[in-house]
This record gives structure tokens, C-alpha cells and sequence, in this order.
């Protein structure tokens, strides 16, 4: 399996990539939790990343895609492989396929998690003061929300052409989250 998940911040990507990063057997690979670790660690990369991040903005492509490239090529991803915000508008998707084809592999399917945006300003919220993220403001959840829409959105209509797009109700239990995704890849 070589998926991508798309859908709003706060809609239960992280969470569920997890959960079918373990059901198919593959990573999950996230480039949010790759910049946090390099933030977290102050490295050059999180430096440039936290410029962004702090004003409600997204880490630029060539950074974004550089990281990607690397960690698609690691051993562990040959079989396959769960992307987690990436990507996020159709500049990247060209080229994710780029890579892809570097790798003489293909993807298999978008799922795409669909949350109403106050349902999901209200998870990050309750996350922000849960998990101490400075960076999840009702102000920056809001901006990032509205770079979703005009950026990340038209994914949807990217994939949905290609026939790769599988959307699934993100609210609700975790577990019927989970059960929908894994019916609707069947």
C-alpha cells in the first residue's frame, strides 16, 4: 500500500495514519512530525521550519519536498507507505510523482479525511492546551485552515481524476474512523 492522507489540520490524520501504518504494515510518515523533531532539537532545518510555523504559515515546497525525497528512499518505505501531510497542493503532487517514478513505483490511493473546519478548530484547540503546541492559536488554527482550503483542497480534485481518491468521513469514534478507511480501500 502507497497512500497519502489529506484533509484539514485537526481532522485525525496523525491519529489514523498510525492506526493503518500498523493495520497494512508500513511507515507512516509524517512531515509535520519531522519538522517538530527538528525543531525540537534545533537543528538548521527546524530553525527555518519554526520561521514558518510560528506565524501560521507552511514550510516552503523545496523544503517540504527535499525531506520527502529522503525519506521515501529509506529501506523501510520500499513495501510501502503512508504520507501524512504531504502533499499539500498539486505543485507537490507533480512531484511526489516524480518521485515515485524515480522509484519505479506508483501511489495507490488519497484518502482524503473530510471534517467541518469548527469541528476541527475546536480539536486543535482542546490539543493546544492538552499537548502545550504554541503554534495552535485559534488565530493560526484559522489561517491554516483557510491556506488548507485554497491550497491543500485542490488534492482532491487532483486525485479524484487520476481515480485515486477515497473520502471518508473523519468525525466521530476513532475506531469507526479506522473501519471506514479500511472498508473503503477494500
Amino acid at each position: 500500500m502507497r497512500a497519502i492522507l489529506l484533509g484539514p489540520p485537526g481532522a485525525g490524520k496523525g491519529t489514523q495514519a498510525a492506526r493503518l501504518s500498523e493495520h497494512f504494515g508500513i511507515p507512516a510518515i509524517s512531515t509535520g512530525d519531522i519538522f517538530r523533531a527538528n525543531i525540537k532539537g534545533g537543528t538548521e532545518l527546524g530553525k527555518q521550519a519554526q520561521e514558518f510555523t510560528n506565524a501560521g504559515q507552511l514550510v516552503p515546497d523545496s523544503l517540504t519536498n527535499a525531506i520527502v525525497r529522503d525519506r521515501l528512499g529509506q529501506p523501510d518505505a520500499v513495501p510501502g507507505f503512508l504520507l501524512d501531510g504531504y502533499p499539500r497542493n498539486p505543485e507537490q503532487a507533480v512531484e511526489l510523482d516524480a518521485m515515485l517514478a524515480d522509484l519505479d513505483t506508483r501511489l495507490d490511493a488519497a484518502i482524503e479525511l473530510t471534517a467541518d473546519f469548527d469541528e476541527v478548530t475546536a480539536r486543535l484547540l482542546k490539543r493546544a492546551e492538552i499537548e502545550g503546541r504554541a503554534d495552535d492559536t485559534e488565530e493560526v488554527i484559522r489561517t491554516r485552515l483557510d491556506v488548507y482550503a485554497t491550497s491543500t483542497a485542490p488534492l482532491t480534485a487532483f486525485y479524484a481524476g487520476r481515480g485515486l481518491l477515497v473520502q471518508v468521513d473523519g468525525l466521530g469514534d476513532i475506531d469507526e474512523v479506522t473501519a471506514r478507511i479500511i472498508a473503503a480501500l477494500s
